[in-house]
């Protein structure tokens, strides 16, 4: 806590000389051959995770300079050099933000002047010792490999799963230490996306953050993605919808409630779908007569190729599709990834989520007892 404390003393002493009143500036410097003239561009991440770009810049004299805003809050960009992928991630935020990089080691470029910048620095110091670890492991795996030496590499494994821990264990600690990085959201909100925690865990690392990191883009990703969960969670009653019916026709979930209804959301081009559709076939042949319904939720992009599928793998039940992709349905129900399904009871209140294989038929049996 002492070392934390010092550290934000220090920050903020570096905002207060590198303070810009109307905005952010963000100066860097390179070194290495052949970057003279090279054009920069400055983006962050916009809808469905789509890079936009923010502005652009040219290296002079192994320099460079963006300048823009006011930020209304912190939050994360890439610089990236030419044409590649290769790119420099900051912070941008009112302020004077200071980069400095070796062409050849872009991803160990220094970051600072500002708070925010000055903690996600202090975390990529400690996430690059980690990745330094991981790939001196990959390098002796591939050696061992290569040598068939399997002792080795049962070894090797073992201890890349310990550092996987260490990595996880790494990040939590960070989030705890630091509520007040632009950073600590960002981690939570991979945290929920992955479901590497439960949504109380989550809850918790959520309310322990700072107002100010709370009311940035990340923290509002956070606590929206929290309601929405809360709203699809077991118990809840399930969102009502609508969409266009292979014939055209709209069809709401509230029109096809059976005494238990399936909620299924996958996609023609979905493979792990296709593959689950006969095992969803087969309960739904043996319990549509005691009240079981479906409603199939496409997210192809593409109707014949929607329709198609129900036809080819015998979907006999109600289907929908705006065919848009993951669109305002999925979204709604917090789905980021298929095949996944609700089961909701006579009154149309969640009783179990993404079960697959013989849970699925078993759960169908026992709910319609």
């Amino acid at each position: 806590m002492k070392k934390l404390l010092i550290l934000l003393s220090l920050s903020l002493a570096v905002v207060a000389c590198n303070s810009v009143s109307d905005g952010y500036v963000i100066e860097g410097s390179i070194e290495g051959e052949n970057t003279e003239g090279t054009e920069l561009t400055l983006r962050k991440y916009g809808e469905n995770n789509q890079l936009i770009t923010v502005d652009s810049a040219e290296v002079k004299e192994g320099t460079f300079m963006f300048k823009g805003g006011p930020a209304e809050s912190p939050e994360l960009h890439r610089i990236f050099f030419g044409r590649g992928q290769e790119n420099i991630p900051v912070i941008v935020e009112n302020g004077k933000i200071e980069v400095s990089a070796q062409r050849d080691s872009l991803s160990f470029a220094k970051i600072g002047g500002t708070l925010q910048n000055e903690l996600f620095y202090d975390f990529l110091k400690g996430s690059r010792v980690l990745s330094r670890k991981a790939s001196s492991m990959n390098q002796d795996m591939r050696v061992a490999q290569g040598n068939r030496d399997t002792v080795t590499m049962n070894s090797l494994r073992e201890e890349y799963f310990e550092l996987m821990d260490e990595a996880k264990g790494y990040e939590l600690d960070y989030v705890k230490d630091n509520p007040n990085a632009v950073v600590s959201a960002l981690i939570i909100y991979r945290i929920l996306s992955t479901k590497a925690k439960t949504n109380a865990e989550v809850q918790e690392l959520y309310d322990a953050l700072t107002p100010e990191i709370k009311a940035s883009n990340a923290g509002l990703k956070i606590k929206e993605a929290l309601e929405k969960e809360a709203n699809t969670s077991i118990g809840a009653k399930a969102p009502n919808f609508s969409a266009p019916s292979p014939e055209g026709e709209e069809l709401a979930l509230n029109d096809v409630l059976g005494k238990v209804t399936i909620v299924d959301f996958w996609a023609a081009w979905c493979k792990p779908c296709r593959a689950e559709n006969p095992n969803i076939v087969n309960v739904y042949n043996t319990y549509k007569d005691k009240g079981l319904s479906i409603l199939g939720v496409s997210l192809d992009r593409n109707a014949e190729d929607w329709k198609k599928a129900i036809e080819a793998d015998g979907l006999d039940w109600h289907h929908v599709s705006n065919v848009q992709f993951f669109d305002e349905i999925a979204k709604l129900y917090n789905v980021d990834a298929i095949p996944a399904s609700f089961i909701l009871d006579e009154n149309g209140v969640i009783v179990a989520k993404n079960l697959r294989g013989p849970a699925l038929g078993q759960k169908i049996g026992e709910l319609l007892q």
